[in-house]
């Protein structure tokens, strides 16, 4: 499958549209979502709901709700899942928070341990503000009309 890279000068895959994180996990059987979004975030914004292609997002938080204290254990963590899945180091690994930066650094964090095909969601979960500082009116995955819920 080729995937089409909105910028590939990171030190991960490359960052992706929320359009194109869709088709690889509907198209790449062991491709996987990874939502590093806070808890409250997932309750009170909601969060993708991939149901409809039988497959479901993980959640590691990168950074703890309140205060935004950084989650040591992020990448053994997920690395520990994702070896528990049985799933190697070209896997495609998707990583999506509410703008694009954490999931970033995220990207970052698992390429420099070895996984080789870490993509960053552009815009994430709820896009850039618009003129009235609202999200999930200019871009990312609401957004785009992508499958989610809010529990």
């Amino acid at each position: 499958m080729q995937i089409e890279i909105l910028n590939n000068n990171t030190p991960y895959a490359g960052d992706i549209s929320p359009k194109t994180a869709w088709d690889i996990l509907s198209n790449e059987t062991q491709s996987i979502l990874v939502d590093v979004r806070t808890k409250a975030e997932l309750n009170f914004v909601g969060f993708p709901d991939l149901s409809i292609i039988n497959k479901s997002a993980q959640n590691i938080e990168q950074q703890f709700f309140p205060g935004g204290i950084i989650n040591d254990d992020f990448v053994k963590t997920l690395e520990n899942n994702l070896n528990e899945m049985n799933l190697s180091k070209d896997t495609p690994i998707l990583f999506l928070c509410r703008s694009g930066a954490r999931s970033a650094k995220a990207a970052t964090m698992m390429a420099s341990n070895g996984w080789t095909r870490c993509f960053n969601i552009a815009y994430g979960f709820e896009g850039d503000p618009n003129e009235k500082h609202h999200r999930a009116y200019t871009n990312g995955w609401k957004f785009e009309g992508l499958p989610w819920i809010q529990l």
